[in-house]
Parts: structure tokens; C-alpha cells; sequence
């Protein structure tokens, strides 16, 4: 009997230690993830450093009168480096309203392209958005202006910066003019007009233009690529105008351009709608040549709400696509708003992928458990 009560107690002991160690969840041992990730940013960018560290940049993010950058090792956790480029300083052409940075290293130099407002603003225009290029030695700055200006003056407001390089090694620069003074005519502008919403609606362009070796300039004139449908029976007229329809503001945006190509295919991806508002969603268009013609995709918007099917996702847009380093997958990063985040811009980062028929799928905006980017 001593020898069973012995037994039992050490069965005892043994139960009690095993219940006192913490239970391992799924969730710590499988390699997932789940957005939105823990930044607050709008308009994100990632480089990818080639050495397995990625950086993040972006609108805001802590940054004040410039950018900011986070560093990651996965893509899910991410570190706070500090500020990378300071403006609206003696010696810079700019002075605020800091936007959408995008990093790229070429021969071990690092190049930021941004937009903010110039200076020189001598009939003292409200939107004076120009874009602009620094240079640092290490992604994480300081990065100083590359000149003393503007990369090129089109005679009109500029955003949203970003840069593609062909096989041929070409340069080429993709922009969103502003809405600013930019009334067109259309029959949704005739629309919003009849039902007393709007007197008139602006809308933003995507123009794209060869760009010199050294950043100094362009060459040539810029083309237009992209703008909003003027007919209300366009297939794409009625997610592109929601902003109007909804009676949230008189303009139209295509903005947030971003190239890439792939299958001897160039894509551009471009966002639609208020970057402030609920509707911001994001299409693309496929062409031949880096400078078009483009024609806009049948399954447009590839990203938008999704509150009407039960989420709680809203805002998405401004999105850039990372590429795994065999590039055989693809995933698109962007900023979007949930009920807990508010009116803060968070990142979101969703696998995309092109189908047979070459159509262009993002599987989100999700909030649901994933595997980790790039995992197999």
C-alpha cells in the first residue's frame, strides 16, 4: 500500500507541474500572421536590402517634416530606426506636407523620391506638391537632398512619386497630378452638377515619363496614362466615382501609381477615390511598353472595403507590391483603416498573384490568420 501512495503522489506531483506549464498555442508555434501589422502609416513602402532585412516607409509613421523608417527580418515585426530625412529646413526646397516615400538602392547608394510643397510658390497656390529625390548611404539616412529642387516643374501639382527600370535599363517616373484647379467635364460631373451636390469635380491624372540617369530631370514630356471614365456607363465609372456618388467630396482621384512587370506584361496599379474616406479602393491596367497605352482590367477594383461582406475594413489603397527574392510570389502592401485603428492609416500585407487568364487577384483585404510572406 506505501509503495501505491508513493505512486500516486508522484503521479500527483507530476499532473500538477504539467498543468502548471504554459499551454503552447497554435498561433506560437505555426508561421502565421494576421493584418493589420503594427505600424501606423499611410502610402507604406518596403525595400527589400537584399541581406534579409526589409524597411518600411511611409506618411507619416513619427516622422515630423519628413520621413521615418521601420526595419523587419519577417515582414510581421517591425522596429522603429527613427527619422531618415528631415525638410522644410534653411537649405531644402521644401517645406511641408510630406508624402509618399519610396526607397530604392542603386550601385550601394539608397534614393528616396517624395513629394512635398515647394517653396518657391510665387502666386502663393495652395497645392505647390513637387517631387523630389534624397540620397544616403544606408536605408536608414540621413538622406540628403540629391538637388537644391525639384526634379522637373510639369506646370501643375504633383504626388505619389514612382520608379521603374526596364530590361533596357531606362528610367521611367509615374506621378499623379493633383486635383487642385483641375476641373474636367463629364457626364458624372454633369450628374453631381443636376442633382445640386457639386458646381464642378477635379480629378488627378497618372502621367509617366522617361527619367534621367542621374534624377537631374526627365526626358521628354510626360504622357498621360490614367484618368477617371467621363462616361457613367465606363464599366469602371462607378467604383472610380464614389467619392462624388457618395456625396463625400467634388474630386476624382487616380493616384498611388505603382509598375511592375511581369510575363512581358507592364502593370500599373493605381488607387481611385478619397484617400480619406471609406471608398478608397485600388485597380490596375495592362500594357505593352512602359509608357503605354494602357487599358484598365475587367475585375477592377482587386481591393477595396469590405464592411458590406462583414469585415470591418475600410480606406484600402496607395499599395506597392514586394516581390520574394525568386520572385514567384507576390505581395501587395497597402494602407487601409478597421474599426480599431479609426481614422489611423495601419499597413496591410496580402499575397496577390496573376491567374491564367492574366488577371491580376489580391486575397484581401484580410484580417483573418495567414502563413507568414514567403513562407511556403
Amino acid at each position: 500500500m506505501k509503495n501505491l501512495s508513493n505512486l500516486l503522489l508522484l503521479a500527483g506531483l507530476v499532473l500538477a507541474w504539467a498543468c502548471s506549464q504554459p499551454a503552447k498555442k497554435e498561433e506560437e508555434t505555426a508561421a502565421t500572421y494576421s493584418n493589420p501589422i503594427d505600424v501606423e502609416f499611410g502610402d507604406p513602402y518596403i525595400l527589400d536590402n537584399g541581406d534579409g532585412t526589409y524597411y518600411m516607409y511611409g506618411t507619416g509613421g513619427g516622422a515630423k517634416d519628413g520621413f521615418a523608417t521601420y526595419s523587419s527580418t519577417d515582414l510581421i515585426n517591425w522596429k522603429f530606426e527613427g527619422q531618415v530625412y528631415t525638410g522644410n529646413t534653411d537649405s531644402s526646397w521644401n517645406e511641408k506636407w510630406f508624402w509618399a516615400p519610396e526607397v530604392y538602392k542603386r550601385d550601394g547608394k539608397y534614393y528616396i523620391f517624395f513629394s512635398a510643397q515647394w517653396k518657391e510658390n510665387p502666386t502663393n497656390e495652395e497645392e505647390n506638391f513637387m517631387i523630389g529625390v534624397a540620397v544616403s548611404d544606408k536605408p536608414t539616412g540621413p538622406f540628403k537632398d540629391l538637388y537644391d529642387r525639384p526634379i522637373f516643374n510639369p506646370g501643375y501639382p504633383v504626388i505619389d512619386a514612382n520608379l521603374f527600370v526596364d530590361d533596357d535599363g531606362k528610367n521611367y517616373l509615374y506621378y499623379s497630378r493633383a486635383c487642385y484647379k483641375h476641373p474636367v467635364e463629364s457626364e458624372v460631373a454633369d450628374w453631381a452638377k443636376e442633382q445640386g451636390m457639386y458646381e464642378e469635380i477635379e480629378e488627378s491624372w497618372v502621367y509617366g515619363v522617361e527619367l534621367k540617369p542621374d534624377f537631374s530631370g526627365v526626358i521628354g514630356g510626360p504622357k498621360l496614362l490614367l484618368k477617371p471614365p467621363t462616361r457613367m456607363d465606363d464599366e469602371q465609372a462607378e467604383w472610380e466615382s464614389r467619392s462624388v456618388t457618395s456625396n463625400e467630396i467634388n474630386r476624382r482621384w487616380t493616384e498611388g501609381s505603382f509598375l511592375f512587370k511581369k510575363n512581358g506584361v507592364y502593370y500599373i496599379m493605381y488607387s481611385a477615390n478619397y484617400y480619406a474616406g471609406k471608398n478608397y479602393a485600388v485597380g490596375y491596367a495592362t500594357g505593352s511598353s512602359p509608357l503605354g497605352p494602357f487599358i484598365k482590367a475587367s475585375n477592377n477594383p482587386v481591393l477595396q472595403k469590405n464592411v458590406e461582406q462583414g469585415g470591418d475594413v475600410t480606406g484600402t489603397g496607395h499599395n506597392m507590391v514586394l516581390f520574394s527574392p525568386d520572385s514567384s510570389k507576390m505581395y501587395c502592401v497597402y494602407h487601409g483603416r478597421t474599426t480599431q485603428s479609426g481614422q489611423d492609416r495601419v499597413v496591410f500585407i496580402d499575397e496577390m498573384h496573376i491567374n491564367k487568364d492574366g488577371q491580376l487577384v489580391v486575397d484581401g483585404p484580410s484580417t483573418s490568420s495567414k502563413p507568414l510572406p514567403f513562407s511556403k
